[in-house]
């Protein structure tokens, strides 16, 4: 025997609408965008197409963070809704841009409209000297961009604090990650600098990093931003809002940090530049003061005592900095975030421990 249900229109569309957010919770769906247009200047309404099908799809205008137009390709994280009006259609909660082609028509509208509001201005933009101190540094920390950037740092000058915060750095969830991360170091006073690292991908790994709500958020934040995203070649909008933008993770790395080998270098030259402005004065003053030369010589050789013990004393200071020196005293350096449930890499002269932070006590 069949049981009848008997159900008013409201309660049919509530319980299709309950059956739809059991099964897709949270459905991302890839189409071309068509009949795209905004409504009252707070809604967006679009069809998303593939061949002779397509779905309508409705978000609010303040949660769209890309350039939209008819023919690209994307993707939605959206939720599936029978309307009142009994229209089957998507929900948008993100839009995300997908393929060359489309990533770079969206990449080119907004950064015209962000440009005329003045985001990219280089007179808004603040110097990253090298020498920091204090970093804070937003990255994958699995990624082989982040090692590559740790390594440099490591070995150049050191001694610089790293305080990291690990995000995803591709597809949809990972700008609002990078925004919540940006957020946090911009409440740490101590933190100098921010900066976001992620290394070479496709343009679609490249593609939150066009996202308006980040590069707005590059752009507002009161510490100075340093981006190494991708290759030379790759330049996203992110990079355009930042304050100093690096070619590569390793070059973020080199632009923050002296190299102790150049430093040397340097002392080596200005003490050969000396030596040889010393000799020349006493050749000049030979001739005339013959009677005086070996106390002049005395003089010269003291000045030049001097310099080389300087450049001695300087090499010591260097190599006490040196983080593999520290590490053979029996030290280890850590790196990552130092809050409770966080995660720590321990390095060690010969191993690498990550390990979760248990306890955090203050020592004052």
């Amino acid at each position: 025997m069949i049981t009848e249900i008997k159900l008013t229109v409201s309660q049919f569309i509530e319980i299709c609408n309950q059956s739809l957010d059991y099964t897709f919770p949270d459905l991302i769906v890839e189409g071309e965008v068509g009949s795209f247009k905004i409504n009252q200047g707070k809604w967006v309404f679009f069809d998303l197409k593939e061949e002779d099908m397509s779905v309508n799809c409705f978000m609010p205008l303040s949660q769209l963070r890309a350039a939209l137009t008819d023919g690209m390709k994307i993707q939605v994280r959206a939720t599936p809704k029978l309307t009142r009006w009994g229209r089957f259609s998507l929900t948008v909660r993100q839009v995300m841009p997908v393929g060359e082609g489309s990533i770079k028509k969206s990449f080119e509208l907004l950064k015209k409209k962000l440009t005329a509001e003045g985001l990219f201005d280089p007179t808004r933009k603040r110097p990253i000297i090298p020498g920091l101190t204090h970093i804070g540094v937003i990255s994958s920390t699995a990624a082989a961009g982040y090692i590559d950037f740790l390594k440099i740092l490591d070995n150049r000058w050191g001694g610089m604090k790293i305080q990291t915060i690990n995000t995803q750095v591709q597809g949809m969830a990972a700008a609002e990650q990078i925004i919540r991360a940006l957020d946090y170091f911009n409440q740490c006073t101590e933190v100098e600098a921010i900066v976001l690292v992620r290394g070479g991908g496709s343009a679609d790994d490249l593609a939150i990093f066009n996202d308006e709500a980040l590069v707005r958020a590059i752009a507002g934040s009161r510490i100075p931003v340093m981006t190494g995203i991708g290759h030379e070649v790759d330049e996203s909008l992110a990079d355009l809002a930042a304050d100093v933008r690096a070619s590569t993770p390793s070059n973020a790395a080199e632009r923050l940090s002296l190299d102790r080998q150049e430093v040397i270098r340097k002392l080596q030259y200005s003490l050969n530049e000396i030596k040889r402005r010393i000799l020349d004065c006493a050749n000049r003053e030979e001739d005339l003061l013959r009677s005086n030369i070996d106390r002049i010589k005395q003089q010269i050789l003291a000045l030049v005592g001097q310099s080389e013990q300087h450049i001695s004393e300087t090499r010591k200071l260097l190599d006490s900095l040196n983080p593999e020196n520290v590490l053979k005293r029996g030290y280890a350096i850590l790196a990552g975030s130092t809050t409770v449930g966080g995660e720590l890499k321990i390095t060690t002269i010969n191993k690498i421990i990550t390990t979760e932070v248990k306890n955090v006590q203050s020592r004052i």
